[in-house]
This record gives C-alpha cells, structure tokens and sequence, in this order.
C-alpha cells in the first residue's frame, strides 16, 4: 500500500501536467492568432496600401549619402562653350514655366497686364515697349453656380393679331428648375470625386442658393433611370468579351434592422474591351439580383448574370466561380496571380527566406509580363514569349511547391503552408494566361476599376436603400468606363443625358462610352451654359 500511493500521485501529476501543457499550447496558438489580427489591423490603418515591393539595390551599385563610396574629387580640365540660338516662343498647348506648369487648350486664360507708369505722365514719349515677358499662375475661383435667365419675347404679328411666345428649350428632366449641367455637375462630383449630396447641398447654401436635399436625392434618381438603359447594353457589350474578369467587393446598402445597415455587394465585370460594370447583389452567395430584361427584380444564380457569355473566367479564389465554371464547360476558368502572391507577403514574418524564394519567382513572371507590354507583344508573339520564358519559371515555382509541401518541418496550420496550398491547390487556373495570349495575368485591371467602392465609402460611408445602391452601380459603371476610355465624364454626361431620351432604343448601345467615343465624340451636345456668349 505504501508504494502504490505515490505511483497513483506521480499518475495524476503527470495528467495535470499534459492538461497545463495542452491549455498552454491552446493559449499560444490564440495568442499567436491574435496577433496576427492586430498586425493586420495595423497594416490596414497605418500601412502602406501600395503592393509595390522594393527589390535590394546591388552592393555595386552604391547607395546615395554612402560615405564608404565616396571618393575624392579629381581635378578635370575645363572649357569654356558659348553658342547662340534662335528663340523659340512656346505654343500655349506647350506652356512650361520655370516651376513645371503646363496645361492645353481647354484651360481659359485671363491676362492680367502690369501697369508700367514710366508710360504715362510726362516722360512717356521717352520709352518704348521692346518685348513682354510672360508669367504664368495657376489660379482658382470658389466652385460657382450660375442661374440661366431665359427672356423669352411675347411678339404680336400685326395683321392677324396672332400672338406668340418663343418657348425655353426642354429641360433633361420634365418640370426641372435644373439644367442639365447642373445635373452633370451633381453626378461627377458624387461619383467620380465622391463628395456626397449633403456637402453639395452645403455648397449650394453657402453661394445663396436655397434647394432642399431631397430634390439633389431625387435628380440622382431620375438621372440613374435615364440611363439604365445605357447601363445594360453596357453589360451586354462585356458579356461579348472572349475574356472576362469577375471579382466582388462588399458595400452597405439596406437596413437590416434598426440601427443596423444590411450587408451587401458589388460584382463588378470587366471586359476585354475596357468596359466595367458594377452589378448590385444583397448577398455574395451564388445566388445573385438579376437587373435585366423580363427577369427584373427576379433571384437568379450566377449563371444568369453570365448568361450568353463563353470564354475565360479570370477571378480570385472565392470557391463560388469555380463552382461555376465547373458546372459550365464552354467557360475556361483562370486566376490570379496577384492573389497568390499575397498569402506569401502574409506569411514573410514566419518563413521570410522560404517567402523571398517564392516572390523571386512570380517577380520574374510579372518582368516578363511588362516586357510583353512595353514591346506590345499580341497574338503569336505574345504566346511565343511566354512559352519560352514564363513557362519555364512556372514550372520550376510548381516544382519547388511540391517540395516545400513534402517538408515535415512545417506545420500545416501555418501562414506558409496555407500560401503553399493556395497555389498547388490552383495550379491549373494559374497556368491558363501561359496557354492564352488574350488571358491577363491578374485581376489587377479589375482591383483598379473597383477602387472607387472603397475610396467612396469614406465619404458617404453606406446607401440608404437597395435601389440607392443599384443606382450607385448604373452611374458608376459609365463614369469608370468613361475613365478607361479615356473620355471626359462631364462631357459624356452633358451628352447622353439630352440624347438618351430621343435616341432609339434599337441603337441605344451606341451610347455606350466606347462607342460614344467613336460615334459623338467630336461633335457632341453642349448645355446652354456652354453656349452663352458663343
């Protein structure tokens, strides 16, 4: 008896010490956890947003204020040029002052001449102008409205006593106190410099001008329905495309409950023609709101928003697109490699010399790649480049992935061998773009376009309504495209919001930016505020 009693202690000690350590382990795997949270919480706050990484400078190279490379100064001979040269005035499309100021034609220029009083009095007769010198300014005035005076003369013919009124022209709007600049004007600075209609109804009350928010609320409206039927000949021409890029980003829209703003989405879609639509969904599942034709309104899955499209689906790696393209034969499906990337730089505080290997190698990729663009390389020789130089690279990056897969010393519950499981796990999709010339590398040119969601919520932070949302997404599909084709939206706007409602809908597609661009660019409709002393 008096041996067992200690071997039943030494039992529960050890027992208690394999509960402390597990709880041990349990508090460090939380804590490690947590951690990692903060330091991304950190990096979304404080970090820089930017994905471009700095690659070690050359130990030849030298570093600028590096005292160790520094040498002596060595006299060297010296002469003395002197040449002359004509002077040569500047064009004002090519106007550069000495501080870089530069501008075109578009730019008014109001002269300011400088009073010389050595040129009146009585010593005027001795001088004489031999020259001007030009100084330029950039200048500003406070962001001005204008109200337009329509004097519309009654006349009375004489011998019929008929009398007559030459009427104002229509507004966009029927029964609008707006013209359509001011509505231009509205749209541009919410959408595309993301100044929400309250600090705009701000301005208008701080230049005199008394106008309820609802009424700004309600042109908004109006303008999103006008050119709702742009928007979806827009989404037609994209899903054209031979290849497309899909990606979703999230936005609040709707009141869930009281106090409570509901969850929703943007799926944004990008042609091969540089085109973009922003698709409003409530929900990021695969079910989606269907917006078109005679399924307005209706569920439907994400099969129906691409329906009619046959080609290459480029996407990140949200399950729900592979899902799809594995249910749909006609569609190709790539990734991104920007996406993989980005579980190596999560993982670069653990393994930071396993992380360099594997960023080496997709930063080979992606020099390749601006080879490609810099030389302009389509079709053959775009397919010819990649298979003798980003082929190779691929594959070796595949091969070191399995063997960094096979390792027993890294723990599968790590950031690395997530970041390894993401690109085995993937490989397919990757190696697409190596088999396609017209297949991107990333989603990159999608990520870019998309921008304005985020960059908008800073300022208006939510969408009160659903409908509010999907209108968002109408007017913000044509101002990103607009920018993609290198079109200025306030002149686009100007135009297609006079246009739109004489325009027939059988060609309403030409009213798309990109076919705008072609049809009315050079001879589009002004307001009446453009017009005045024309």
């Amino acid at each position: 008896m008096s041996t067992s009693l200690p071997i039943k202690k030494t039992e529960t000690l050890f027992q208690e010490i394999d509960l402390l350590q597990k709880k041990v382990d349990e508090v460090s795997t939380q804590n490690h956890a947590l951690k990692k949270q903060l330091d991304w919480f950190k990096q979304q706050l404080f970090g820089q947003k930017s994905e471009r990484r700095l690659v070690e400078v050359p130990i030849e190279q030298g570093r600028l204020f590096d005292k160790s490379h520094a040498t002596d100064p060595v006299d060297i001979p010296t002469e003395k040029i002197s040449y002359t040269r004509k002077k040569t005035k500047k064009h004002r499309n090519d106007a550069v002052t000495d501080i870089g100021l530069r501008f075109d034609d578009t730019v008014p220029v109001e002269e300011i001449c400088i009073d010389v009083p050595e040129l009146h009095g009585e010593n005027a007769e001795h001088y004489i102008v031999i020259d001007e010198h030009i100084t330029y300014r950039l200048a500003q005035r406070p962001s001005s409205y204008v109200v337009l005076k329509y004097i519309q003369p009654v006349i009375k013919h004489k011998g019929t006593s008929v009398i007559t009124t030459k009427t104002a022209p229509t507004p966009v709007f029927e029964k609008s106190l707006a013209d359509v600049s001011f509505i231009t004007g509205l749209l541009v600075d919410k959408f595309v410099y993301h100044l929400p209609l309250y600090r705009q109804h701000q301005k208008l009350q701080l230049s005199g001008i008394t106008l309820s928010r609802s009424t700004l609320t309600n042109y908004v409206h109006r303008a999103a329905l006008l050119l709702r039927p742009i928007y979806d000949a827009l989404l037609r021409s994209i899903l054209q495309s031979k290849v497309l890029a899909l990606d979703e980003t999230p936005v609040k829209a709707g009141q869930k409950k009281k106090g409570t703003m509901q969850q929703a989405w943007y799926w944004p879609l990008l042609g091969d023609q540089n085109e973009i639509a922003f698709h409003f969904s409530p929900s990021r599942a695969r079910k989606v709101k269907v917006n078109c034709g005679a399924r307005e309104g209706a569920l439907g899955r994400v099969d129906d928003l691409l329906a009619g499209f046959n080609g290459t689906l480029v996407t990140d790696g949200y399950p729900v697109y592979r899902a799809y393209a594995k249910d749909n034969q006609h569609i190709v499906h790539a990734q991104c490699w920007m996406h993989a990337r980005r579980y190596f730089i999560k993982a670069e505080n653990d393994e930071p010399e396993l992380v360099a290997t594997a960023l080496t190698f997709i930063r080979t990729l992606y020099r390749h790649d601006n080879v490609i663009k810099d030389k302009k390389l389509i079709s053959d020789a775009c397919q010819a480049y990649r298979t003798t130089h980003c082929k190779p690279v691929t594959e070796l990056f595949f091969e070191w992935c399995q063997q960094q897969a096979s390792r027993v010393d890294i723990l599968p519950q790590s950031l690395f061998a997530k970041a390894i499981y993401y690109a085995r796990h993937h490989e397919t999709e990757l190696k697409v773009y190596l088999t396609d010339p017209t297949v991107p590398m990333d989603t990159g040119a999608l990520e870019r376009g998309l921008r304005v969601i985020p960059m908008g919520k800073k300022n208006w932070l939510f969408n009160w309504t659903e409908v509010g949302a999907e209108h968002m997404g109408i007017i913000q599909s044509l101002m990103v495209s607009c920018k993609m084709q290198g079109i200025n939206p306030s002149v686009y706007l100007t135009d297609v919001l006079q246009r739109v409602g004489m325009h027939p809908a059988s060609k309403v597609d030409e009213l798309t930016p990109k076919n705008w661009k072609k049809k009315y660019a050079n001879h589009f409709l002004k307001s009446d505020l453009d017009r005045v002393g024309q």
